[in-house]
């Protein structure tokens, strides 16, 4: 249970001091008449004290019993911790808590940096208020100019920042409670076809580009994943590749191999036999080094180094403009690959696994138009399938289809 200090006066005086003035009985100690008289003093839960200064004792006692109940309850919030900076918190407790790899933690960081702590870096994040949360979320598109999908994921990083001061206690609600995000605005991709990406290989002016194009289409890695793909995780015998390593480039440290960032990245991908045979025939006739620190990658420059993503997106823009169609991303390949698994029938949770999405909702929001048509592709199959009438002089029904229960034709009596 807490205590009330008073700070005014000493505890224990010494029996020739003289007695106060002002306050017969006591004896004045040295901050006597500077700010407020009365100190509540408790414990918090991990056993740190914890003191605030009220003007009477009352007070200084009534926040003794408002911390002890709020204790108990399991309610309990520092009244220090909301004092934090929004900066400080976000790059010392919420970016850490984020597990980030060295490029992804800097691309954070340098989200925060540009949109949040020029507006409230220096802030308490006690001080924020929802009116000013919302007032923020607008400034990502009218001062920023932030357009699609930027705002919204901006803003969810944000938001995760308050939402994890929640969950530490350092604030007892986020100002984006009841505050509704940004609106998320996905293009509609349109992927290129199978006959353009044939285009493109056919443009492809080196076997590296030739071989990484083809290989991309059919199986939809991303740039890392394709740039940083070795040998040892090619099966060739099962056709199925181990997705579990990209390459990345950070500034002072150059290329190297590193883990996925996402374990929903982490993959076996099954490959079709197209795909096995192009690397095999790529391989044998390009070997991996056999050694150092890049042993076993597939994909290498001239001079035997990593490829970089600058690089390769040069050489698919040049691809792009011999083949005489429109300039296209690299990503736009792993589009392709996605249209193709849809068109094909494959259902979204199947789509997500192979593309090693986190979560389903984001295959279905980057893609919903190609599910859509696919959707109608199935009807316009059934409408073909069951367009022909039947003739009623032949089927003796008046021209109506038969009702059917489970796999037997229940056929309605006809006279005579």
């Amino acid at each position: 249970m807490g205590y009330v200090a008073d700070r005014w006066h000493k505890t224990r005086p010494k029996p020739d001091e003289p007695e106060c003035g002002e306050h017969k009985g006591l004896v004045a100690s040295m901050a006597h008449g500077k700010g407020k008289r009365w100190q509540a003093r408790y414990d918090a839960p991990n056993g740190t004290e914890v003191t605030s200064l009220h003007k009477t004792k009352a007070e200084a006692e009534a926040e003794i019993v408002k911390q002890e109940s709020a204790k108990q309850t399991g309610s309990w919030l520092d009244p220090k911790a909301g004092r934090v900076t929004v900066k400080t918190f976000a790059l010392e407790t919420w970016l850490p808590a984020q597990n980030l790899i060295g490029r992804s933690h800097d691309n954070y960081r340098g989200i925060l940096e540009r949109y949040l702590f020029p507006e409230w870096g220096n802030r308490e994040m006690r001080s924020i208020k929802p009116s000013e949360a919302g007032a923020w979320q607008q400034l990502l598109s009218s001062k920023y100019k932030l357009k699609k999908s930027y705002p919204n994921r901006v803003a969810r990083y944000v938001r995760s920042i308050f939402k994890l001061a929640v969950v530490d206690r350092v604030i007892p609600v986020s100002p984006f409670d009841g505050i509704k995000a940004p609106t998320l605005v996905e293009s509609d991709v349109q992927p290129p076809d199978i006959a353009e990406v044939r285009q493109l290989i056919a443009a492809a002016y080196k076997p590296v580009w030739e071989t990484l194009i083809e290989f991309t289409a059919l199986t939809g890695l991303r740039s890392g994943e394709v740039r940083g793909l070795t040998l040892d995780r090619i099966d060739f015998l099962r056709r199925v590749v181990h997705v579990d390593m990209q390459m990345v480039y950070e500034p002072r440290k150059g290329h190297y191999l590193d883990k996925l960032k996402t374990g929903a990245g982490k993959r076996l991908l099954p490959v079709p036999q197209r795909a096995v045979d192009l690397l095999a025939a790529y391989v044998a006739q390009y070997p991996p080094q056999t050694g150092g620190e890049f042993a076993g990658l597939i994909f290498v420059t001239a001079d035997r180094q990593p490829i970089s993503e600058s690089s390769l997106d040069w050489a698919f823009k040049s691809t792009c403009r011999k083949a005489k169609v429109k300039p296209r991303h690299w990503h736009e390949l792993r589009h392709h690959y996605a249209s193709v698994l849809i068109g094909g029938g494959e259902n979204p949770k199947v789509v997500q696994k192979r593309l090693g999405h986190k979560d389903v909702a984001t295959t279905l929001r980057t893609y919903a138009h190609l599910f859509a048509e696919a959707e109608e592709k199935t009807r316009d199959v059934l409408d073909n399938a069951w367009g022909e009438p039947v003739a009623p002089e032949s089927a003796g029904l008046g021209g109506r289809i038969p009702e059917s229960r489970g796999s037997v034709r229940v056929l309605p009596q006809v006279s005579g």
